[in-house]
């Protein structure tokens, strides 16, 4: 799947105010290092670098005001593109949370995503589960199955 095959609407986006888009090229890459490092929770301080090599290595999504071209949200989906995605990095910004823009910038990411026909999309998320549950997101199943290892963890070994 190409960038093209992705249309510049997205249900529930106000398309005469805005643009969805599946190409890395629109992604400001300043903007959303910004948003991330500063003012999100789960990517707070992040380096440029990382944030760059980050949207390198997976599939990137925004929303862009049609009359400025300025973006205004961002996704990421970490993926081998036939099992299996990782959506992460979702950042609207303040002044256009509210008006749909969250919304209409996961209906796009999904429908992206469905035409690849993946098994599973996981998720995590602190505060927007019920923005995730309307495209049919839902808890673990069984939680006690999935593991995680943290930087944390690899740069400081248990002792033997």
């Amino acid at each position: 799947m190409t960038t093209q095959d992705t249309p510049d609407a997205a249900p529930g986006l106000d398309a005469t105010r805005y643009r969805f888009t599946a190409d890395p090229a629109d992604v400001d890459r300043a903007t959303v290092h910004r948003w991330l490092s500063e003012h999100s929770y789960w990517a707070h301080g992040r380096a440029r670098a990382v944030q760059d090599a980050a949207l390198d290595g997976s599939l990137c999504f925004g929303v862009l005001e049609r009359a400025t071209g300025r973006q205004v949200a961002f996704a990421r989906v970490v993926t081998d593109r036939a099992t299996f995605a990782w959506l992460c990095d979702v950042f609207v910004e303040e002044p256009e949370r509210g008006n749909g823009v969250g919304t209409g910038l996961v209906a796009g990411v999904v429908a992206h995503l469905e035409q690849l026909g993946l098994g599973r999309v996981l998720l995590a998320t602190a505060d927007a589960h019920g923005l995730y549950e309307r495209f049919g997101f839902t808890p673990l199943p069984q939680p006690t199955r999935y593991m995680v290892r943290t930087r944390e963890q690899q740069l400081d070994p248990p002792a033997r």
